[in-house]
Order: C-alpha cells, then structure tokens, then sequence
C-alpha cells in the first residue's frame, strides 16, 4: 500500500539521530522548558529570518497565542478565508473574536487579495493569511492593504516552513507568524507542537508569558492570564535535529511535485499552480477534478491512498453556523471543496511508487 503520507522509512533512516535526542532531553535532569527548547526558538527563529521564536504544544495554540498576543478580543474582527484548517477559525474564535471570510483564487486556493479590502471594517484589527499546501500568498498585497488600514498580519504557517515568497521566507513577512510540526508537517515532530515566530521583542515576551499561566522568568506569578501551551523538551531536540535536514526534506518534496508535473501533464487533472516568484515546499500536492470521489476509490482500490485537505468550507459546518453565512457565499472556495485531492507526497516517495501513482491515474483517464 501507498499511503498519502507516512513517516516510518524516515524514522528507519534517521532513528539514531531521534534516538539519541531523547537520550540528550533524558538525562539532561530537565523535561520542561529547558536548553532544547530555548535552543530550538532561536535555531528556527534564525531559520525564519526572524529575531524571536516561543515554542508552544501545537500549531493550533501558536495561533491562539498569536492572536492573543496581538491583543485580539471580543468585538474584534479577523479576516481569513474558510478553506482551511479548522484551527485557524477555532483559534479567532476562541479569542471572542469574529472570523470574516474571503473567497480564495481558483488558481492557487490562497486568499484572493483582490477581495480583502472590501470585508476591512472599523472592527478589523487583523488579515490571517493562510499559506496552504506549500505556497505563500501574495504577501506584496496584503502588507500593502494592512499598512494602508493601520492592521496586524498573522501569517498561519502551519503548512509553508521554508516556503519563499519572493525570497522572503514563510513566516517572516507580517507582526507575528504561527507554525505547526505537527508529524505530517514539512518540520514534521513525533507529536504535537508549535512555535510563535515575530520581530517584536514586546509581542515575544508576550506570547512567553500567555503560554505559562501569564507567568515570568518562571517566577510562580500570573501576571496576566495565561494558558498552559509549553513546547516539551523531547519534541524541541528532535525538531533541533529535523532542522539541519530540513533543506534536503523540501528539495526531495520539490522533485517529486516536478515528476508529478512531468508525468501527469495532458490529462484532465489540475495540478497545483505556482504564484509567479514563489518557492512552493510542496507540503501536498493538490490536483482538481470533478470526479475526484471516483478517482479517490479507484485509487484505493489499487492499494494508493489519496486525500482531501478540506472536503467541507469552514462557513458551512455546523460548529460555525452561528457566523451567518450560507452557502453561495464563497462560491470559488465551495466549488474547490467538491473537487481537490491530494497525491501521496513525503520525502521517502519512492521513483519507482510514484511511477505507480501516475500510471494508475493515466490509466483512469484512459
């Protein structure tokens, strides 16, 4: 079987360096919040071209975080888009702020940059870009759009380490960014965990604060209210050592999106587009096809599992009716719900797989 992602050749071919990492954090007499994790923020800091990073339990939080940072409250707007994860909407939520949506491109699936000024209200305290799948939005609008309407930008990175957008890398064009590693990540962990990432040493020492209890120099003293959302020791030393590799992760991902391109161009498929001076890290590779349900079985037939990153709209779940919005609303965001998928991609893929996976896919069209 091939599945659509899997971490267990690269745990084969990197278990002695994963191993010794756990050995370091075990016998270093501290699990929590210690040198890994101090070490690990500036690393990935330096890494993002950026002076100040704050390890905290997953991607998810680094958002909230984020956002919390920023001083986003209640009455709040914050404008994003809906086809994405759900943290990034369970995270402006949790705020008390409201999440405004904007439809995406049809081309890319980013944000539609064209269509944000319009949702800017007297209530719009931020734009959260999403860069999905690998690909950085078109950050020359938006940061030209937020600097003329006095706004933050949050950059939700969840899916886009070492992603360039015009030789700016992911995470370092806005106030603040938010990153995932979770396993499937391009920076993938052995378990959840995340990392805020800004210029600002105010908002830094902010987010350091709000994920331990509003504490300081680990005084037991709340100073502001705060959460528990610690990056752990055993996590941060793997992610040190992941770090040093992640160049050759994305290069590999790179050359396996250009063979799919190779092979699969003349047939009906979509396949991912790139914006003009971008470097997309090919977290997924997401083709379009109206018959993509069909596609999905034949393929499992055939013992290839694909994927859909997001079969359902955030604006159309249950959990967010309350927002108000119907469908028809964002209709370029809906129809992509219907049709994308995503083909097995992760650095071990081997030639010999993905020839496979093209040959089935060929075969369907036939």
């Amino acid at each position: 079987m091939i599945g659509v992602w899997s971490y267990l050749q690269q745990y084969e071919e990197e278990k002695k360096h994963i191993h010794a990492a756990i050995e370091k954090v075990f016998r270093s007499g501290r699990l929590i919040l210690g040198k890994s994790v101090e070490s690990f923020e500036k690393e990935f800091a330096d890494y993002c071209k950026s002076k100040y990073g704050v390890g905290v339990n997953s991607g998810t939080d680094a958002l909230f975080i984020a956002l919390k940072a920023l001083g986003i409250c209640p009455g709040d707007e914050v404008i994003t888009v809906p086809n994405t994860a759900i943290p990034t909407v369970s995270s402006i939520c949790a705020t008390g702020a409201r999440p405004v949506f904007v439809d995406i491109n049809p081309a890319t699936f980013l944000i539609d940059t064209s269509q944000i000024e319009k949702k800017i209200t007297k209530k719009t305290k931020c734009i959260l870009p999403v860069h999905l799948y690998g690909q950085c939005c078109d950050m020359d609008s938006i940061q030209k759009i937020a600097k003329k309407h006095n706004l933050h930008i949050i950059e939700d990175c969840a899916q886009s380490q070492g992603a360039l957008w015009k030789n700016k890398i992911s995470g370092s064009m806005s106030t603040i960014s938010a990153f995932s590693f979770y396993p499937t990540k391009i920076l993938g962990a052995y378990g959840d965990a995340g990392m805020v990432v800004t210029n600002s040493e105010e908002y830094s020492k902010k987010a350091r604060m709000l994920r331990m209890y509003g504490m300081q120099d680990m005084e037991y003293y709340s100073h502001i209210q705060g959460y528990n959302t610690r990056l752990d020791e055993v996590q941060a030393e793997i992610l040190r050592f992941k770090l040093t590799r992640i160049n050759h992760y994305i290069k590999k991902r790179q050359e396996i999106a250009a063979r799919y391109h190779e092979g699969l161009k003349g047939t009906p498929l979509g396949l991912p587009k790139i914006n003009p001076g971008s470097s997309h890290a090919h977290y997924l590779f997401v083709c379009k096809h109206e018959k993509r349900d069909k596609i999905i079985d034949y393929m499992k037939k055939h013992e290839i599992m694909l994927n859909v990153s997001y079969k359902y709209p955030i604006h159309l779940m249950t959990a967010y009716k309350f927002l108000g919005y119907h469908e028809g609303d964002f209709p370029v965001a809906e129809a992509a719900c219907q049709q994308i998928f995503s083909l097995p991609m992760y650095p071990e893929l081997t030639v010999d797989e993905q020839d496979l996976v093209i040959a089935l896919l060929k075969k369907f069209f036939r």
